[in-house]
């Protein structure tokens, strides 16, 4: 197995983005004189005899750890920190000894990274010590959820910038010790490296920590494949480093010789990124030919196609692996020549020839390489963009390429400031809004949990419910068997609720009180009308369906708020009169005699004392227009001239038809008769008691009312008792004005 080490980049310089968290690190942890020195020098009795739980010495981590900032252009206060944040664990009061010594952003930044790296440890270790209790889990989908978690509390964390380069630095350190000791790797470990560090470090510009990261990652998580491409490459890395950067040596040269202003990089592939371009793309690995590759960096666009041309005419190209971006840039705005040529060797190399604006474009503006290879259309090598958490990452890396005039750490304050994470006591993460509760925690784990919640520990200790929370914080909340929220939760000033989710939860909770308080009021009173009536054979749910109401809940609680009248109840439970039918209908002689006073105001010409009824289909009322029409043994149906069944009826049986008119009753406002009303609405709450409220100050009788809804709108059926059908005209105007009716007519 081939050994590692980081790739040489001839006179790279460092990218734009390191360059300004590098500054923005320094700025914002103030340099002390001898800081290294001393930082070390406190920290080596309390880690000589100390190991890490890999079995790596402390001490000799902290070293490596400072020395791998230091490759990467961290301050001395930066290398300094990695021994502080080691100390912290065998410290009885880290944050007042550290800040005593080394001062308050020494202490700060060492207390959050051992943070970060506790709660990842407790994690990784209770999600795999779960994952073999129980075989109903696999294994890949709890690394998968491990992986997220971690990448949770990077993010929780990041923004302290510091925490995420010595965390880096850190992990990185790890997997050499891994590699030169040659223990056996946690899969958890080397994952988390692959798919959450190496992308982080790839994305703030840190290429030779992602690289090795990358390179070592894939070495334990893969080795017979990783051993398998070491072979097929025909020299060693050395080797090809050499190689790399004499063409890069030559090709700057003679391309200076030439009068073009051309800078030179060399682009060496390492094995992880062999392979994965060979699966991403359906490659063999003689089809791969950017194992060597250069980059060609110039003033001007004519230059760019200069160089192109002299490069075909010094070497072979090959034809098929020739792009031109500059003419067709790609969809994210990336430009660049692209070119496959073989030197004298006949070894591929892959060359690629831009402006320094596009340059600066594709290593630091919206079309960086990882963005496009990451989180292209369709991905790259199957993976794509992770959601949020990537999105946020992406925002952070854009904010260190753009932003200029970055002054400090504090200038990236905010970009995470609106979430924390916090742990479970089976170390499960949880994510929160910024200033959550525990009883945002509870309600977040599960809204029963959050109901009957009424204590919480954080950290072990026992903290009032609206203790605001902080990251990696574990908190445990203890619950009673029965029982709900307090109204005081909804109370702002109190704090006990940040979380929109969880106040919703505690309002559906009281809502649902109040609804069932509500019922049951409604029941009672229906169920002590119907002991009267007698009626308590009928069937609730049968009653509800008669009266419009899609099940007896739904009219217990308009019956509990008083928006339904019993009355209407009382109206349905009587028993039906028998309905006329066409077997009634008998002719009758041809009428002898004139007017005549009848019962019910209805005078029958040409028949003495004939009995008469109001039709129930159209329901007339004087001054309406009506007809009359001979029955069998129930004297003379009374309809209006504009009912629908006396058109019909007439149309069968004309000689039925009698005239009939309204006479005078014998004393005013004794008569009154029912009529129909239909009532087209948008529903609402309380519409019923609205509309009721109307024909009540109108001081219309409602006798009968038949509701159904459906997909938000409302038809209302009412039977109110008029004496003149002309005023009810005049009451309909006045329902029509109500809020949401769209129509009010009589049937």
């Amino acid at each position: 197995m081939k050994s590692l080490s980081v790739e040489s980049h001839g006179s790279t310089p460092l990218p734009q983005p390191l360059t300004q968290l590098l500054a923005a690190t320094t700025e914002s942890l103030p340099e002390q004189a001898n800081a290294l020195a001393r930082a070390r020098a406190f920290a080596e009795p309390l880690l000589a005899s100390e190991t890490l739980d890999t079995g790596e010495n402390i001490l000799a981590h902290a070293d490596a750890v400072a020395a791998i900032l230091k490759t990467i252009g961290g301050s001395e206060a930066m290398q300094a920190a990695s021994y502080l944040v080691y100390a912290c664990d065998h410290l009885n009061k880290p944050q007042e000894v550290i800040a005593k010594a080394f001062g308050d952003n020494f202490a700060a930044l060492a207390i959050e990274t051992t943070k970060l790296v506790r709660v990842q440890r407790q994690a990784r270790q209770a999600q795999v010590a779960n994952a073999r209790a129980s075989t109903a889990i696999p294994m890949a989908q709890t690394v998968a959820a491990q992986t997220e978690s971690v990448r949770k509390m990077l993010l929780a964390f990041s923004r302290d910038l510091r925490v995420v380069m010595l965390r880096l630095a850190s992990r990185l350190q790890t997997l050499r010790f891994f590699a030169a000791s040659k223990r056996p790797v946690p899969a958890g470990l080397a994952r988390e490296a692959q798919q959450v560090f190496a992308p982080l470090a790839n994305r703030l510009g840190i290429w030779e920590i992602k690289w090795e990261m990358e390179d070592l990652a894939f070495r334990f998580l893969e080795p017979d494949t990783y051993r398998q491409v070491a072979r097929l490459l025909d020299e060693k890395r050395s080797e090809r480093e050499v190689h790399v950067e004499q063409l890069r040596a030559r090709l700057e040269a003679e391309l200076t010789a030439q009068g073009m202003e051309a800078k030179v990089q060399g682009r060496p592939k390492h094995i992880y990124s062999i392979v994965k371009k060979m699966r991403g793309k359906s490659l063999n690995f003689d089809q791969v030919y950017d194992i060597r590759a250069l980059r060609i960096v110039v003033a001007t666009v004519p230059d760019c196609y200069a160089a192109l041309s002299w490069v075909h005419s010094e070497f072979s190209p090959i034809t098929d692996e020739f792009d031109d971006y500059i003419a067709r840039p790609k969809a994210n705005g990336y430009q660049s020549l692209h070119t496959v040529v073989r030197d004298r060797s006949g070894q591929p190399i892959e060359i690629q020839i831009r402006t320094q604006a596009m340059h600066d474009h594709a290593e630091h503006g919206v079309a960086a390489h990882w963005a496009y290879k990451e989180a292209g259309v369709k991905g790259y090598s199957g993976v794509s963009a992770s959601g949020v958490y990537d999105a946020k990452i992406a925002v952070l890396r854009q904010l260190l390429a753009w932003e200029r005039d970055l002054s400090g750490a504090q200038e990236h304050a905010g970009v995470f400031d609106d979430r924390i994470y916090v742990l479970t006591p089976e170390a499960a993460i949880v994510e929160l809004p910024q200033g959550a509760t525990a009883v945002d925690f509870a309600y977040s784990v599960h809204t029963t949990l959050g109901h009957r919640c009424r204590g919480a520990r954080v950290d072990g200790a026992m903290v009032p419910l609206n203790t605001p929370l902080k990251n990696g914080q574990t908190v445990e909340v203890t619950v009673v068997k029965e029982g709900g929220p307090s109204r005081d939760w909804l109370n702002a000033e109190l704090g006990y609720l940040v979380s929109h989710r969880a106040k919703a939860k505690v309002r559906a909770w009281f809502n649902a009180l109040a609804v069932g308080e509500t019922v049951a009021k409604g029941r009672e009173a229906v169920e002590k009308l119907m002991q009267r009536l007698g009626k308590t054979a009928v069937k609730l749910e049968d009653l509800a369906s008669q009266l419009g109401f899609n099940s007896a809940d739904g009219l217990f609680e308009v019956v509990g708020k008083d928006e339904f009248s019993l009355r209407n109840i009382e109206t349905v439970l009587r028993p039906p009169e028998p309905v006329q039918t066409d077997e009634d209908y008998l002719p009758l002689k041809k009428p002898r005699s004139t007017a005549n006073s009848a019962k019910g105001g209805v005078l029958v010409v040409g028949v003495d004392s004939l009995m008469t009824q109001l039709a129930k289909c159209c329901k007339p009322a004087p001054p309406d227009a009506i007809c009359g029409f001979v029955t069998r043994g129930k004297g003379v149906s009374v309809h209006r001239t504009d009912c629908s069944n006396l058109r019909e009826m007439v149309a069968k049986n004309g000689e039925r038809v009698i005239e009939v008119e309204w006479g005078q009753p014998q004393s005013a406002g004794a008569s009154v008769y029912p009529v129909d009303v239909a009532v087209e609405a948008a529903d609402r709450q309380g519409l019923l008691r609205d509309i009721s409220e109307v024909f009540a100050k109108e001081k219309m009788n409602v006798i009968g009312v038949q509701t159904q809804s459906m997909k938000g709108t409302a038809w209302m059926t009412f039977t109110v008792e008029v004496s003149d059908s002309g005023r009810l005209a005049k009451v309909l105007g006045i329902v029509a004005e109500l809020n949401g009716v769209r129509a009010a007519r009589r049937r």
